[in-house]
């Protein structure tokens, strides 16, 4: 499958359809995180109310972000294009539900995305696991194999690896994973270039 032939799509939210700024070792610090730690595990795995605390905290300031958010290089191109030709387009993020519309309404892509195709931190496993784009795959009646997952972190690839779905690199100097990325593009108006007509 080209890019040119995709017809559904999924994106992850920040650093991929957003510039980047998230300072997550600011976040570790305010949440008394290890820097080795994956942020969202380590919060599942507290007690109860620790966890709703940090929660909080980490919501209210990701709300923040949200609200300042600047589209990436050629994401409101492509998406439109993409929105154009009648693609399929869902959103899946670490991030949480209320924030990635909010993200989109900020960069002006509120009105591309149905608000069911958009799958945070509470609607579907963490990335890097499958579980997202599996049910993205199912709500569209298509094969995980029919899905391109473009992202900006490892994590991104190998949830599309893992669920058997394309995976497209952006928003990077250089790939450092060359091995999840089934194509890797400096940003969306490269990806919106390689489309074709």
């Amino acid at each position: 499958m080209t890019l040119g032939e995709a017809r559904h799509w999924v994106f992850d939210m920040d650093g991929t359809l957003t510039v980047a700024v998230h300072d997550f070792a600011l976040i570790r610090r305010e949440l008394d995180i290890p820097a080795e730690d994956d942020i969202l595990h380590h919060l599942a795995a507290l007690p109860a109310e620790a966890a709703s605390r940090k929660r909080a905290w980490l919501l209210d300031h990701e709300r923040e972000l949200a609200r300042a958010s600047r589209p990436a290089v050629g994401a409101v191109a492509l998406v439109r294009a993409l929105c154009e030709r009648g693609c399929r387009l869902g959103i899946l993020t670490r991030n949480a539900h209320e924030l990635a519309l909010v993200t989109l309404k900020a960069i002006g892509l509120d009105d591309c995305f149905a608000a069911d195709d958009i799958l945070g931190r509470d609607e579907a496993p963490p990335k890097p696991h499958p579980g997202g784009l599996l049910h993205l795959a199912e709500r569209w009646g298509v094969a995980p194999g029919a899905l391109v997952m473009v992202g900006d972190h490892r994590m991104d690839l190998q949830c599309a690896r893992a669920a058997g779905a394309h995976a497209l690199l952006v928003n990077l100097p250089e790939n450092p994973w060359p091995e999840w990325s089934d194509g890797f593009v400096r940003d969306c108006a490269e990806v919106l270039a390689g489309l074709g007509s």
